[in-house]
């Protein structure tokens, strides 16, 4: 998986926005309000990343509703919540480090 990472910040909110069922649209408006609107996804940046997280397990579909516009929920898979926890860690790392650097330089 070391070669998956880092995630890219688009990755990384996706999967964020699957820690439950979420389909779509529900997705590019959990990013936009977890964002403050800074990170805005469209369908085909969105969509491609769903069949890419997909192929590599990250994600799976959790329903489809064949009724309403074959509107499908995805969910992130085990190997997903690794990958995302595993990407927290490291930023967890590296803002931990920017603040004993920055205290040794007397800026944070």
């Amino acid at each position: 998986m070391s070669k998956e990472l880092p995630l890219t910040e688009t990755t990384f909110y996706i999967l964020l926005a699957l820690r439950h069922p979420n389909h779509g649209y529900g997705i590019i408006l959990e990013v936009e309000e977890l964002t403050g609107n800074r990170v805005v996804l469209g369908a085909g940046t969105l969509y491609g990343a769903i069949n890419t997280l997909i192929k590599k397990r990250w994600i799976k579909l959790f329903s489809e509703d064949l009724e309403s516009r074959k509107k499908k929920e995805y969910i992130l898979t085990q190997q997903g919540k690794e990958a995302f926890e595993t990407e927290v860690i490291r930023l967890k790392e590296l803002v931990d480090i920017s603040k004993i650097m920055g205290d040794i330089n007397g800026k944070i």
